[in-house]
C-alpha cells in the first residue's frame, strides 16, 4: 500500500471510529457529517462525504465492520451445534457474538448503543435488517430456533421475537453504557451477560400462552 492509499485508509477508519462514538452517545440524526469531521481531526469538513457519501452509507459502512466478525464467531457456534439441539443451544448462537465480540473489542465500545440508536431510526434500521438477511449462520440458528418453537402459534412466536430483539440490543447497549459511565452492572463480565440474556431469552420463548378471548 502507498503512502497516500495508506493515509486515506487510515482517514477512513478514524471518521468511522468518531462516527461510531458520536452516534452512540447523542443519537444518528443530531450528529451532522461536518460534525464527525471535526471532531476525526479532518481540516476538510466535508471529509465523511468524501470517503463515504451520505450518512445513511457512513451508518451501513459501521454496521458492516462490525457484522464481518461477527459473522464469523456465529458461523462458528452454528458449526458447533448439531441440527438436534435444544432451544437453548440455538439462542446462544444468537447472543454469543454479540456479547463475545463486545469483550473481544476490549473497553471502550460504542456499538452496543451505535446499534440500539439505529434501531429506533426508522429510517435506518433497515440497513441492520439487510445485513442480517445476509448472514447465512444468522438463518441457520433461527431455523434451528424454529424448529424447537414448532408447537407455538405463528403470531405468538413473531410477538416473542421482537420481544427478545429488543432485549439483546437493549440490555447489550444499557451494560455499554453503564461500563462507560464506570456504574455497577448486574454481571461482572460480558460472558457472564450474554449467559443472563440466553437464559432470559430462553425463558421468554418459552412462557406459557394466554388464550385471547374473543371481544363481544
Amino acid at each position: 500500500m502507498n503512502v497516500k492509499a495508506a493515509r486515506a485508509s487510515a482517514t477512513r477508519e478514524s471518521i468511522l471510529v468518531t462516527a461510531e462514538r458520536l452516534f452512540a452517545e447523542h443519537g444518528v440524526q443530531v450528529v451532522s457529517n461536518r460534525h464527525i469531521s471535526e471532531a476525526a481531526g479532518q481540516g476538510n469538513n466535508a471529509a465523511v462525504n468524501y470517503h463515504f457519501g451520505t450518512k445513511v452509507d457512513l451508518v451501513r459502512a459501521i454496521v458492516r465492520k462490525h457484522a464481518e466478525p461477527m459473522e464469523r464467531l456465529r458461523a462458528e457456534l452454528v458449526e458447533a451445534t448439531g441440527d438436534d439441539a435444544g432451544l437453548r443451544e440455538w439462542v446462544a448462537c444468537l447472543v454469543r457474538p454479540s456479547t463475545t465480540y463486545l469483550r473481544e473489542l476490549g473497553a471502550p465500545t460504542w456499538f452496543a448503543r451505535f446499534s440500539a440508536q439505529v434501531m429506533t431510526d426508522p429510517a435506518l434500521r433497515a440497513i441492520i435488517a439487510e445485513e442480517s438477511l445476509a448472514s447465512p449462520a444468522l438463518a441457520r440458528a433461527v431455523e434451528g430456533l424454529n424448529r424447537c418453537l414448532d408447537g407455538l402459534p405463528a403470531d405468538v412466536r413473531a410477538e416473542r421475537s421482537d420481544m427478545a430483539r429488543q432485549l439483546m440490543i437493549h440490555m447489550t447497549a444499557e451494560r455499554e453504557r453503564a461500563l462507560a459511565e464506570g456504574t455497577p452492572t448486574p454481571r461482572a463480565t460480558w460472558d457472564d451477560a450474554g449467559t443472563g440474556l440466553i437464559d432470559a431469552v430462553t425463558g421468554l420463548l418459552l412462557a406459557p400462552v394466554t388464550p385471547v378471548r374473543p371481544r363481544g
